[in-house]
């Protein structure tokens, strides 16, 4: 995989949800995983966002700061009914700021399952030759 190439996929799971991503930078994986955990269940190729929202989120660890982004876009979800159709993050004290794109959920054309939670088994955020991959379950 080449160093400067970014992107995300869903593999299959039993009865959960698994996205892996790849970018070369930490930030942009987790960039990475929000999209690819979004795309998962609603089609946003064409929607626009109205709206930003912009959300620090801090962890002890790499995978942490993965799963904290991840809860923070499903809290969102969850809270206000939206889902960020983008997202772009930039290092803070002891994580990232996040500014998310949102977009009103039920504007879009749901196509999966919406996850409710995000499973710390097999989750994994590291450093490779080739840049930064992740993995993670979702709890759909």
């Amino acid at each position: 995989m080449a160093q400067n190439k970014a992107g995300h996929r869903s593999v299959p799971h039993t009865a959960d949800l698994r996205i892996e991503a790849w970018a070369p930078t930490r930030d942009g994986c987790i960039r990475q995983a929000v999209l690819g955990a979004v795309e998962s269940f609603l089609d946003t190729s064409s929607a626009t966002a109205p709206e930003t929202r912009h959300r620090r989120v801090t962890a002890n660890s790499d995978d942490r700061l993965l799963v904290a982004a991840l809860e923070e876009v499903i809290y969102l979800l969850d809270t206000t009914g939206q889902a960020p159709v983008d997202v772009r993050l930039s290092e803070a004290d002891g994580g990232v700021d996040m500014t998310l794109e949102m977009v009103d959920a039920g504007a879009v054309p749901q196509v999966g399952a919406v996850p409710k939670a995000v499973s710390l088994n097999e989750l994994r955020l590291v450093r490779g030759e080739h840049g930064w991959r992740c993995s993670l379950t979702l709890d759909v």
